[in-house]
């Protein structure tokens, strides 16, 4: 049987990557280039017995998913750099109280209110510290229509199953792109829910480490009453300043998130078996540089481009291996420098490392690529 067929927008099919998810709370404010995810969910989450809410401002929306989350819920809200920057203390409230959520944010330019209606890719390093504190980050950055779909599904997996907010980056060009997307069948995707407790209210505690890094999590109206906290707490969730129980609180959320790297990390490689100039891209600027790859191929350039999916954890390894193998790593983005300085760390002068940053409100083009690549190869 044919599956089904559409011809969506970025944002629109984030939206319906949500559904497919069981996403069943939307807690948002509407902003420029994200508000298509809003105004989507505000029609189809009733129809499935969900909740949508526009709240009065980015802070209170991210407030409102937290709480919903808690209640068993899975939650979505979707915003700019803007609104994540409003965000960003309830973030590391989600953070260090391990309540599972998606974040949407659409990049456009800035810093401020920057350029609305442009592009940008300068949230990713926001992504990763725009919280203060140490804390575990994920963050994955879709590159078209279709993969905005699967990867918003993998953000609420990765969020329920290791319990802790998940963000999607995706900049206003894809987010405002149309293009045909095949919806998968029930059961296509793999769709993950949270760990629930296996003990009785009277046994649970929230941050229970006996059953590994991640804790079951009860919902708030089953029965379980458990204490929340913004602060460092014991294994029941009341406060501890006890030294050896903070550091073990604050090592154990990291290590949630780098020891499961492998069941995280997600790449596309295009030709780089035996390519001597690798491209470094993500989001709409892969786009451009898998063209320009292929157009340097038939001038007989051995390029080759590695995709990051997964932004955070950073795919330190695979970089690594790349620095040894080729002459130059070209890193293209909608930023002054930003993953640029994560190649280059990563690297460690295995090969040179070389930026084109774009902050003009235009996309990066295959042609910019082509030229830089050739003045190193």
């Amino acid at each position: 049987m044919a599956k089904k067929v559409a011809l969506l927008q970025g944002n629109e099919a984030c939206a319906q990557g949500a559904l497919y998810a069981g996403c069943n709370f939307f807690g948002g404010y509407p902003i420029t280039p994200s508000t298509e995810v809003a105004e989507v969910l505000s029609v189809e989450l009733p129809k499935v017995g969900g909740k949508f809410i526009q709240m009065e401002d980015e802070i209170a929306a991210m407030a409102s998913v937290i709480g919903a989350s808690l209640t068993g819920s899975k939650c979505l809200t979707a915003t700019s750099g803007p609104g994540v920057s409003l965000k960003q203390e309830l973030i590391g409230y989600a953070c260090i109280a391990e309540v599972p959520c998606v974040i949407i944010n659409v990049m456009r330019g800035g810093p401020s209110t920057g350029m609305p209606t442009g592009p940008g890719q300068s949230d990713v390093q926001q992504a990763k510290w725009g919280t203060h504190g140490d804390h575990a980050a994920i963050a994955l950055v879709p590159s078209s229509c279709q993969e905005i779909f699967s990867e918003t599904v993998r953000a609420f997996n990765l969020a329920e199953k290791y319990r802790m907010p998940v963000q999607v980056l995706y900049d206003e060009i894809v987010g405002h792109s149309r293009e045909r997307i095949e919806f998968p069948e029930p059961g296509d995707l793999e769709v993950i829910d949270r760990t629930t407790p296996s003990v009785g209210p009277e046994d649970y505690k929230p941050f229970d480490t006996s059953f590994g890094d991640v804790p079951p999590l009860a919902a708030f109206g089953s029965g379980y009453r458990f204490h929340v906290t913004g602060l460092n707490k014991a294994e029941d969730g009341f406060p501890t300043t006890k030294a050896s129980l903070v550091d073990d609180e604050q090592r154990r959320q990291i290590r949630k998130v780098d020891g499961a790297q492998a069941d995280i990390e997600l790449n596309e490689e295009y030709l780089t078996e035996d390519a001597e100039v690798i491209i470094f891209a993500y989001g709409s600027t892969a786009r451009s540089a898998r063209y320009a790859v292929n157009e340097l191929r038939k001038e007989g350039v051995k390029a080759g481009l590695f995709r990051p999916i997964t932004l955070w954890p950073f795919p330190e390894k695979r970089v690594a291996e790349l620095g040894k193998q080729a002459k130059a790593i070209i890193v293209p983005e909608m930023n002054l420098g930003q993953m640029n300085l994560e190649v280059e760390r990563v690297v460690k002068g295995d090969s040179d490392v070389v930026h084109i940053g774009r902050v003009d409100g235009e996309p990066i083009n295959p042609g910019q690529i082509m030229d830089k690549v050739k003045e190193v190869k």
